[in-house]
């Protein structure tokens, strides 16, 4: 069964029911690594990005495993390969992508409209991320809490709702794939971008606001292609290493 060219829609999801159906067939078998991201992307003739996120999305779904610094290799068995036609619903980078353009906007807004309750919280949440760096739950719940409020502070309610479904998105993807690309210091400028967004709208600074939000989530779409590739790229080997195996973390924050 070799792999065939997709059409341009919904790429990732055409591009994770092919390795999948490849999967289920035997093409891949459980324990085996799959080909190079770039050999992928050339054989369905897409880009190497939507490569990444259909990676993604199969990890997601419990059919393969990103060890950094090894690899991408098979972990389901085709039986369990069968359940590969659920949706899991946008990709990763859909969902950055939808959040870079809503709450930059979002940023803006909060800038002309906060009262000086919101910036307060706004930067006492910062100062509760650095207290918390080294606890990624509490870490997460007040980075979660930080775009809330910036939402709230928009003045705007169907905005806050807007953030709410697209951090419930959020939490499906990070939730289910807390091992990758961490470091202290993709926490630390977590931390440094959200200081730079509340510094921003502290001085009313719309146009300041939008461009912080954009850098922050522009960062952490880098960060996921980066370490994907790194993964993707990696050399064949007969196992893995205690420091690659002790490079599995979380996702950054965002």
């Amino acid at each position: 069964m070799p792999l065939q060219h997709v059409e341009p829609r919904r790429l990732y999801r055409q591009i994770a029911d092919q390795i999948a159906g490849l999967i289920a067939a035997g093409e891949f078998k459980p324990g085996s690594r799959l080909p190079a991201e770039r050999e992928l992307a050339t054989k369905l003739g897409v880009s190497r990005a939507s490569v990444r996120e259909a990676i993604i999305s199969l990890e997601i779904g419990g059919l393969v495993e990103v060890r950094i610094g090894t690899g991408i290799f098979v972990t389901a068995s085709a039986a369990s390969a069968g359940a590969r036609d659920r949706d899991v619903g946008p990709g990763p980078f859909e969902l950055l992508s939808a959040r870079k353009l809503i709450e930059g906007e979002i940023a803006a807004l909060a800038a002309a409209n906060a009262s000086e309750h919101d910036i307060e919280g706004l930067q006492q949440n910062v100062k509760r991320m650095e207290a918390n760096v080294d606890n990624f739950g509490d870490r997460e719940d007040s980075d979660r809490d930080f775009h809330l409020r910036l939402a709230k502070a928009s003045g705007n309610g169907s905005l806050e709702l807007v953030v709410e479904g697209l951090w419930a998105q959020r939490a499906e993807l990070w939730g289910r794939m807390q091992k990758h690309f961490h470091t202290p210091e993709l926490a630390q400028q977590t931390i440094r971008d959200h200081a730079a967004i509340a510094k921003a709208i502290a001085a009313r600074d719309a146009p300041g606001a939008r461009a912080a939000m954009r850098r922050h989530i522009a960062r952490v779409v880098q960060e996921f292609e980066r370490g994907l590739e790194e993964a993707a790229q990696a050399p064949k080997t007969n196992g893995t290493s205690k420091a690659q195996r002790g490079r599995r973390a979380i996702l950054p924050t965002a």
